[in-house]
């Protein structure tokens, strides 16, 4: 029978135990990067800070198709699909319920509903379908196209939802930004710099609670899956329920990409969905590193502005750039051209 000095020490050792992993999140590298962001607005003018916030809005797809694919080992090419759906459900609900904070945010939670909703329903059929490997990229990526197709279409009169019309190929605007109450004062809008500290902030919440969800029994569950489903499966374990929650996880962080980029631009329209749109989150994932939350952020921020710097000469030389690139990852480095090169500098 332990005494009351040991029981005292075992639970002053589980405490030190739980600070000391906790304090593993909070001084991650990564996550001291992005807090070191919010003093950019000090640097740049309205014009970087928009362009930098741009960039920093697509992390969040990255971020679910990394726990997707390099954890749940399935690739989709389903992110602009919920970033679409996102988007319109967004423009839709504010342009018909107007731009006060509440109707904006309820706007955000009923968009990130309908991204559950469907990822539940689509992953549902394809996990307890049967569907694996390479199949499912291809249901996701006829989905998108699907969507995109649709959409396009929807340019006369008769295609609007309430007071939203949806315009096909020229896309929904006008959609109001998020808000918050001033006291004593007009709204507060979420524009330019206090849009950045949105989007920071959000960013240190998804990286955060996604490691610390990818570190857990749940993520390593998830990876016994990837590397031997066959195994799991005889151990007990239920892969179809593993694998429809992680692709509900990362496709609802893709919806949010889509919301977040309607209220930067005021617009949403069918192209960000296109064949050249759903191949972009696979290209810098996989220069990012499958396995590697903080490569998928740095990568996509990266190349993102290295496009939009080749934009300026022609948009085909950016597509070029990226082929190229996935060829080079693919072929030199399929860990991950961060990764490799971390390996290469530090051994580790």
């Amino acid at each position: 029978m332990k005494t009351l000095t040991q029981l005292h020490e075992q639970k002053s050792l589980i405490h030190a135990q739980k600070i000391a992993a906790n304090w593993k999140y909070f001084s991650d590298p990564m996550l001291l990067l992005i807090l070191a962001c919010y003093f950019i607005p000090m640097f740049l003018g309205d014009g970087g800070i928009n362009n930098f916030a741009y960039c920093l809005l697509w992390t969040f797809g990255a971020i679910g198709l990394s726990a997707m694919w390099g954890y749940g080992g399935i690739l989709s090419f389903g992110q602009t699909a919920f970033f679409g759906l996102a988007g319109y459900c967004y423009g839709v609900f504010t342009i018909n319920f107007g731009g006060s904070p509440v109707s904006t945010w309820s706007g955000v939670l009923c968009a990130l509903v309908m991204c559950m909703a469907f990822a539940c329903l689509l992953g549902y059929m394809i996990f307890y379908g049967g569907v694996k490997d390479v199949f499912i990229g291809i249901i996701t990526l006829s989905v998108t196209l699907v969507f995109e197709t649709f959409m396009a279409q929807t340019a006369g009169p008769q295609w609007a939802i309430g007071a939203a019309r949806l315009n096909g190929f020229n896309g929904m605007s006008a959609m109001p930004s998020l808000s918050l109450p001033a006291i004593g004062a007009e709204n507060l809008l979420i524009e330019g710099t206090n849009f950045l500290y949105l989007v920071l902030t959000l960013l240190v919440i998804v990286y955060l609670g996604t490691k610390k969800l990818l570190n857990s029994s749940f993520g390593l569950t998830l990876e016994a899956i990837r590397e031997n489903p066959h195994r799991a499966e005889m151990l007990g374990i239920d892969i179809r329920r593993y694998q429809l929650l992680i692709f509900i996880f990362g496709s609802t962080l893709g919806g949010l990409s889509g919301i977040l980029y309607t209220v930067w631009g005021s617009y949403i329209t069918p192209s960000s969905m296109g064949l050249t749109a759903s191949a972009m989150p696979i290209i810098w994932v996989a220069t990012g590193g499958r396995r590697s939350l903080a490569g998928a952020i740095i990568a996509t921020v990266a190349l993102l502005d290295l496009s939009q710097e080749l934009v300026v000469y022609g948009s085909q030389y950016a597509l070029v750039l990226m082929g190229f690139i996935l060829l080079f990852v693919v072929m030199v480095a399929p860990a991950g051209l961060l990764p490799t090169i971390k390996q290469k500098l530090f051994g580790s």
